[in-house]
């Protein structure tokens, strides 16, 4: 795994080699999960009433260390809720970051309100606190950080700007399950977090998400709007226009059989980071995410840089031409028709650099050793003969 350069030539690359099949994510559903499911069935308990439902909000709250957790039937949705709780609406501006998947600008249009894109930072690639001070109008409500591919937003100054400004915070830890600021999880800093749970995440229900708070009143809002608007003690009985969005027992089983393996899900996916970065730290045109003090950021998937020499999607077909599946970052929000008006005066120039350099490579715990192996020498294998090739 650690051969110079050199030592590489095509016959060994391909001798022996059969098409790996390596998706970009697999979930890993080794534990409890057939059994809770088939208890669900069993029961007849499969919609959004039953036992998993309020388990999965009450393990979920306390492994974030928050009060009270609401689940969604996925992490979009948690976005719409929790903006509307907060009541922003027409007319309010809410400021999140260019990098960043599109769910998290669309809850801000769903509830009328107007999305202030800013750029993020160079080194974490997180939303970029001078660009949120810059960004802020007497129309501001609200700041949506992005916990960004398991890195974590410098959330002690996005909370002092908050502080100051009057401004409600809503975290995107939709890639950021058990990551922490100075001790602290994620998702607890500001007035709500949302999760998603979808089958790529760190851990799923197939689709699903999850918002929690500290706030009591929040969380009897949410609950509300979560299921139809409805009375919580007048059965039928409609308070004001909520939405179907519940999560069922059956998806909520899978997510507390998730959760209890959590720990070590969260440490398996470290320890795949470390085998690329162990594979591949001879190699100068890839670039790993960054460490700080006071941020444990987690492995979502493993999510490097290029060089600006390399040209990425030559790299990415030849990948996918073994089997390798290799993603690209986001597109800057700024970038896409639909969005561009939203765009700030200062631009997002780290936004789309990062956009044109990120890459996402196969991070699946199910996998062992030996598979990553491979994925590292096919990976060593490109760069061995592209980047010699450039040299001559």
């Amino acid at each position: 795994m650690n051969k110079n350069k050199s030592e590489f030539n095509k016959e060994e690359i391909d001798a022996d080699f059969e098409k790996l099949n390596a998706p970009i994510s697999m979930p890993d559903l080794a534990g409890n999960e057939v059994k809770y499911i088939t208890d669900c069935v069993n029961s007849g308990w499969i919609s959004s009433q039953g036992k998993y439902v309020k388990k999965f909000e009450k393990d979920f709250s306390a492994y974030t260390q928050s009060k009270f957790g609401i689940a969604v039937m996925n992490g979009t949705v948690a976005l719409h809720l929790a903006l509307l709780a907060l009541g922003i609406g027409e007319d309010d501006e809410v400021i999140l970051p260019d990098l960043t998947f599109a769910a998290t600008i669309n809850a801000v249009l769903y509830v009328g309100a107007k999305p202030v894109i800013v750029d993020v930072g160079i080194d974490d690639w997180c939303i970029s606190p001078v660009a949120i001070e810059k960004a802020i109008t007497t129309k501001t409500k609200a700041i949506i950080p992005v916990h960004l591919y398991g890195q974590v937003c410098n959330m002690d100054i996005i909370m002092e700007l908050a502080r100051e400004y009057h401004l409600k915070v809503i975290e995107d830890c939709a890639e950021a399950h058990g990551a922490e600021f100075n001790g602290q999880k994620v998702g607890t800093f500001g007035d709500i977090g949302c999760f998603s749970f979808f089958a790529n995440k760190i851990i799923t229900t197939g689709e699903g998400g999850m918002c929690v708070t500290n706030s009591e009143s929040l969380a009897e809002e949410l609950s509300v709007l979560r299921d139809h608007g409805m009375s919580k003690t007048r059965r039928y009985w409609h308070e004001k226009v909520g939405y179907n969005y519940r999560l069922t027992n059956l998806q909520a089983a899978i997510g507390c059989a998730q959760l209890e393996n959590i720990s070590s899900i969260l440490k398996k996916r470290d320890e795949i980071e470390n085998l690329y970065i162990d594979g591949l730290q001879d190699i100068k045109e890839i670039f790993f995410q960054s460490k700080f003090e006071k941020r444990k950021k987690v492995t979502w998937l493993t999510s490097v840089l290029l060089s600006p020499v390399v040209n990425r999607e030559v790299f990415i077909k030849k990948m996918s031409a073994v089997g390798i599946d290799i993603r690209p970052f986001f597109y800057p929000l700024s970038t896409m028709p639909i969005y561009s008006q939203f765009s700030n005066e200062q631009g997002s120039p780290v936004a789309l650099e990062l956009s044109q350099r990120g890459i996402n490579l196969p991070t699946m715990t199910c996998k062992n050793s030996d598979f990553y192996a491979t994925v590292i020498s096919q990976i060593r294998a490109f760069f061995c003969q592209t980047m010699e090739g450039n040299d001559e």
